[in-house]
């Protein structure tokens, strides 16, 4: 090695030696605090993270609030699939209540161009009820809810009921404190 080599070789061995009378030490324990301070404020942005984001949902979304939604579904079935002809702008009016949305809108107009002209024609009166209902997806401000329901017609020229079953995905979303269907979507 050359002369300039060792000398610069010994200059940047002697910044890496503490000053004499200087403690090792000193530059770590100035470290540690920052450091500390550094791990202590990520992990109370990942508690508050998981706070809002995975705690506070599910408190939204208790035991309650499934029952409300299992309620609400079962009702909108029974109100959406029975009417009579005697009774239609009630029983209409009585389904309008439990709907929201695009799914009010084409309920508004199925049952004035086809269920209503084909119940008071046939004389067709349906009663549906609820077996059972159990919650598929539950948010904070949405719902699917599959419903398994029973349902009964009659007619003029059937006045013996025929029975049918079948089970309906029911979405519903809170508007204004109350859960509405969205949509009913046979399965």
């Amino acid at each position: 090695m050359s002369e300039d080599n060792r000398s610069s070789d010994a200059a940047d061995d002697s910044a890496d030696r503490p000053e004499p009378g200087r403690p090792r030490g000193r530059r770590n324990v100035k470290v540690v605090p920052i450091v500390l301070i550094s791990l202590l404020l990520i992990s109370g942005a990942g508690t508050a993270w998981l706070y809002f984001k995975e705690y506070l949902p599910d408190k939204r979304t208790d035991a309650r609030v499934a029952s409300a939604v299992v309620n609400a579904a079962s009702d909108g079935t029974v109100a959406l699939l029975s009417y009579s002809p005697d009774t239609l702008d009630k029983d209409f009016a009585a389904a309008k209540s439990h709907l929201s949305g695009d799914f009010l809108s084409y309920y508004n107009q199925f049952t004035e161009q086809i269920v209503a002209p084909a119940a008071k024609q046939k004389s067709l009166k349906t009663n549906a009820r609820v077996l059972g209902a159990a919650v598929s997806d539950l948010r904070p401000d949405s719902a699917v809810v599959l419903v398994l329901v029973d349902q009964s017609t009659t007619s003029k020229d059937n006045p013996d009921p025929a029975m049918a079953s079948s089970s309906v995905l029911v979405s519903l979303t809170k508007v204004n404190g109350k859960w509405l269907i969205t949509k009913f979507d046979p399965v």
